[in-house]
């Protein structure tokens, strides 16, 4: 096991530890994101349960996971299929909700139905294709976000602003069972000033707004956007899903 010790930063690093200090470690954590969610949603006029938390358990041991749902924690986000299908069967009948948060290949898919209950990186018509088809086959709907490259950041993945409404108009046209269209994803620029992050958010949210206004989506309400280092600009903003992993598990020491 490893020991979770605060920088000044408030990143966690590795030391040996006990898993009764991890508990405790996590749950401590757990609980200062979870007050920082309610008193941002308070400021901005929203109740705290407006806002869902996903700690994102990418990369981190089964172990960290487990204390966080001995802490009450219900919601997990993972990015790479690899690592998550070897950590989220141990923890079934929990009644956890995984999220796939990374960017998904068409051949993989398959593996996405069954496993997990939302998938944030939606970015193509082939992709809605096949999550439908494997959703139908698994007897489970997927829950799907859009992602969109709301900075038209070329290193990062999603669907450009402009494109949005032309593929969302193909996936309504084409009825596609076992899969829910809930909303859209993004990102925030970074580096940036909160204005930067307010004015990317609010974007966001406008663009979901209009397109579930043309396409009489009324489940279309969800907005992830939001991690450690901004979502208190994404709440603000009208985040109803934020993805925090630092803040909760702390970094990996290197070392």
């Amino acid at each position: 096991m490893v020991r979770l010790v605060a920088r000044d930063s408030g990143a966690l690093y590795c030391r040996p530890m006990d898993p009764t200090d991890i508990t405790l470690a996590i749950a401590q954590r757990l609980a200062q994101v979870r007050a920082d969610i309610a008193d941002t949603a308070q400021k901005a006029g929203r109740r705290a349960g407006d806002v869902r938390l996903i700690a994102i358990s990418k990369t981190q041991p089964a172990a960290y996971v487990a204390a966080a749902v001995q802490a009450g924690q219900r919601d997990f986000g993972e990015n790479t299929l690899q690592d998550a299908l070897t950590k989220i069967p141990p923890f079934a009948g929990q009644g956890l909700n995984w999220h796939f948060i990374g960017h998904l290949q068409s051949n993989k898919a398959k593996l996405v139905p069954g496993h997990f209950h939302w998938v944030h990186s939606l970015d193509s018509a082939g992709l809605a294709r096949r999550l439908s088809q494997r959703a139908q086959e698994a007897g489970v709907v997927l829950n799907a976000l859009i992602e969109v490259n709301i900075t038209r950041d070329p290193r990062r993945h999603g669907v450009p602003p402009d494109a949005l409404f032309a593929l969302l108009e193909e996936l309504v046209a084409a009825s596609l069972p076992g899969l829910a269209l809930r909303g859209l994803m993004a990102m925030g620029p970074y580096p940036a000033d909160t204005k930067s992050l307010r004015t990317a958010f609010s974007a966001t949210r406008e663009l979901r707004d209009a397109c579930a206004q043309r396409y009489a989506l009324p489940d279309f309400t969800q907005l992830s956007m939001g991690m450690s280092g901004d979502y208190a600009a994404a709440i603000q903003e009208g985040s109803t899903m934020v993805r925090i992993g630092t803040a909760i598990f702390g970094a990996r020491d290197a070392g």
